[in-house]
């Protein structure tokens, strides 16, 4: 079968792909899973308090990889989790969590914050607005393959 990728795919993927490796490369760095990393990233990001399903959600991760991280990070002694309503599960991170954020993810978002401010307003800009564009296509194309799928079945 003949490689159909064209030229910009290739190098987007290859992009993503390197993306993908630096942050777990910092993930290992601060001596953490990816997907722990992300649970007290999302925690650091949206605040005390948040659901399990909506850094689920929010970080494309599924339920169960954040359930075993949760489990983990729970047994360290990092997170504590508080029922809401049903089977929704708030976490908080505990005094030790607080600092390991403090001392390992923060720093991350300060580079990453870094990296934009190395850009111009204007690249910033284009920057987020192509990668929404591309990203709103795609999945619209997605869409229509899926639900066509589905309709032929």
């Amino acid at each position: 079968m003949a490689n159909q990728q064209g030229r910009e795919l290739k190098e987007f993927n290859r992009i993503y792909r390197e993306m993908d490796w630096l942050y777990h490369t910092l993930a290992l760095h601060a001596g953490l899973s990816d997907s722990a990393m992300f649970i007290l990233y999302a925690l650091a990001e949206m605040g005390g308090g948040c659901l399990q399903k909506d850094i689920a959600t929010t970080y494309g991760i599924s339920r169960q990889t954040i359930n075993s991280a949760t489990k983990k990070l729970r047994q360290e002694g990092i997170i504590t989790l508080t029922r809401g309503r049903k089977r929704d599960m708030h976490m908080h991170l505990t005094a030790a969590g607080e600092q390991l954020v403090k001392e390992k993810i923060f720093p991350i978002i300060e580079l990453e914050n870094r990296s934009f401010s190395l850009m111009s307003p204007e690249e910033c800009e284009t920057l987020l607005k192509l990668t929404e564009k591309y990203y709103l296509i795609f999945k619209e194309l997605c869409t229509d393959i899926y639900i066509k799928k589905r309709e032929e079945l």
